[in-house]
């Protein structure tokens, strides 16, 4: 299909990922994906990992292109994208009898109404942090700390500071992009990130080195 999304960073840095993620989510059963993106991520992973259920989420505005991909691939383990918006819902919910519900779910991390949030033992993000203003970044750790299984993974690709410095001087200029397209988009720190996981029970496990001076951490909840 020619009207698909495409990104060639998708491209470049999925194998690198996907190393991560064999590692990571080798014992894991169901996935969310934040921010799928274009969808290539997803149908990528999703085939080279047959055991895990992918889940794509994104703003509405993004789920057509995910769907083209995910149509195209025709993979038994992604169901349809569902619309997620970190800074205000709807998390993804199930019908109290365990059955899934299609529609849209409840617009904060709340269950009721017969209704409770998903659980997944996964959760995998790409170049998302840097994009969302900090108040979306807390408001995706406060999302999170209700559908995060008790033992769930956490995996966040993308680029990070350390101790307030930038590891590249390409990471300094993408950041001065960043906040001339956007003042609410920068580099995130990622102490600042490490101390939103830890608040929701998430202990860093390991941070992997990538190409192109990005980082991979990962984060285990204990339960």
């Amino acid at each position: 299909m020619s009207d698909k999304p495409f990104s060639p960073s998708c491209e470049r840095n999925r194998e690198p990922i996907l190393a991560v993620l064999r590692q990571h989510f080798a014992d894991r059963q169901r996935v969310l994906e934040i921010g799928s993106g274009t969808g290539q991520h997803a149908v990528y992973f999703a085939a080279a990992m047959p055991w895990l259920q992918w889940q794509c989420s994104d703003r509405v505005e993004y789920l057509p292109g995910i769907r083209a991909w995910l149509d195209e691939a025709q993979l038994a383990n992604t169901p349809a994208p569902i619309e997620l918006d970190v800074a205000t819902g709807p998390w993804p919910c199930v019908d109290a009898d365990g059955s899934r519900d299609p529609s849209p779910a409840l617009p904060s991390p709340l269950g009721g109404q017969g209704r409770e949030l998903q659980r997944f033992d996964a959760v995998f993000s790409a170049n998302t942090l840097h994009i969302m203003g900090w108040a979306e970044v807390e408001a995706c750790f406060a999302g999170l700390d209700a559908v995060l299984a008790d033992d769930a993974t956490l995996v966040v690709y993308g680029p990070f500071n350390y101790a307030g410095a930038y590891t590249s001087d390409s990471n300094r200029e993408f950041d001065g992009w960043l906040q001339a397209r956007d003042p609410r988009s920068r580099i995130r720190d990622f102490e600042a990130v490490d101390a939103l996981a830890r608040s929701i029970g998430l202990q860093l496990v390991e941070d992997v080195a990538m190409p192109a001076n990005n980082r991979c951490p990962v984060w285990r909840r204990q339960s």
